[in-house]
């Protein structure tokens, strides 16, 4: 795919799980848990509600575009009560959310994360975070990692600004920023990122193959795909 990032893009706008941190390494445990908890506790109905949801209770990957890769904690609760967790869904919510935002003490980075933020703030981008996540558990993330005076933007499914694949949070960086969607590329590993960008009528839809999604999943999607985020500094200088 021949393809070159546009002079007129002037900000980055960043999916998290599986693009920034390592999705089955950062999450495996965690989803494990919530369903564990979502299951009241009987072992045989979370592993039931861990393959709904599109993880293997065995191997601990997880499928692209699936519950875990890329809905929200709503969308999971709602999910999960489908497939058999006695819980009310708004209670499960409630009680996923908490769970989600203690499994972001752990995150993976899929590579030096600060210098690549501080490459790209000092090439001119501003960067931000969009992702299904709840914004206190993004924000947790952030913090943990040290990355706090990088990132400009944050955005999860509870931050008013619609959930993915909708162009709210597109839209809502391009705002906070003083730009058009067209100046703004999204990075994502997961068909929704890919779709949220499309929605926004954003400049770049990039995906990354560090994540659950495969090229198989992606490449109808995106402008190019990339291995992962360290390859974006080369992708910048060659635009």
């Amino acid at each position: 795919m021949t393809w070159k990032l546009s002079p007129e893009i002037k900000a980055i706008l960043f999916d998290k799980d599986g693009t920034l941190v390592d999705f089955d390494k950062t999450w495996a445990a965690t989803n494990r848990k919530g369903a564990l908890i979502a299951a009241d506790g009987n072992a045989a109905l979370a592993d039931v509600l861990l393959q709904a949801c599109g993880m293997d209770p065995v191997t601990g990957k997880t499928r692209a575009d699936s519950m875990f890769a890329a809905a929200n904690a709503g969308e999971i609760a709602a999910h999960m009560v489908a497939h058999g967790s006695p819980f009310e869904a708004e209670e499960l919510v409630r009680l996923l959310d908490k769970t989600f935002v203690e499994g972001a003490e752990s995150p993976w980075p899929i590579c030096d994360l600060k210098a690549l933020m501080q490459t790209l703030s000092g090439t001119g981008f501003a960067v931000g975070i969009a992702s299904s996540d709840g914004e206190a558990s993004i924000r947790r993330t952030v913090e943990v990692l040290e990355l706090s005076s990088e990132i400009d933007f944050i955005a999860g499914y509870d931050s008013g600004h619609g959930p993915k694949p909708e162009a709210g949070m597109v839209l809502a960086f391009a705002a906070h920023l003083g730009l058009e969607p067209s100046q703004i590329a999204m990075v994502g590993d997961n068909g929704h990122d890919m779709e949220m960008a499309r929605a926004a009528a954003a400049g770049a839809a990039i995906g990354v193959l560090s994540g659950t999604g495969t090229r198989q999943s992606l490449e109808a999607l995106a402008d190019i795909l990339i291995g992962s985020v360290a390859e974006l500094p080369a992708l910048v200088a060659a635009r």
